[in-house]
């Protein structure tokens, strides 16, 4: 049987600042959109539409995974 404690964290498992979480989350959404924005400078309309377009099948199973709790 496994011990479930409320020992605090050690320092090899130190718990990730809530800045520093937003901060990467913040840059990665920065990251993303301008790779978008480079999309569509250098493909034009194309390249706008099919990023979104590939998101069709992960949001479906996001929406799917949300629904069943």
């Amino acid at each position: 049987m496994t011990d479930i404690s409320l020992a605090p964290a050690t320092a090899a498992h130190a718990p990730v600042s809530e800045t520093k979480r937003t901060a990467l989350i913040l840059a990665a959404v920065a990251v993303y959109v301008g790779l978008w924005a480079t999309a569509v400078v250098q493909y034009g309309v194309p390249g706008l539409y099919l990023p979104a377009l590939a998101k069709v099948p992960v949001m479906w199973v996001m929406l799917i995974l949300i629904s069943r709790g």
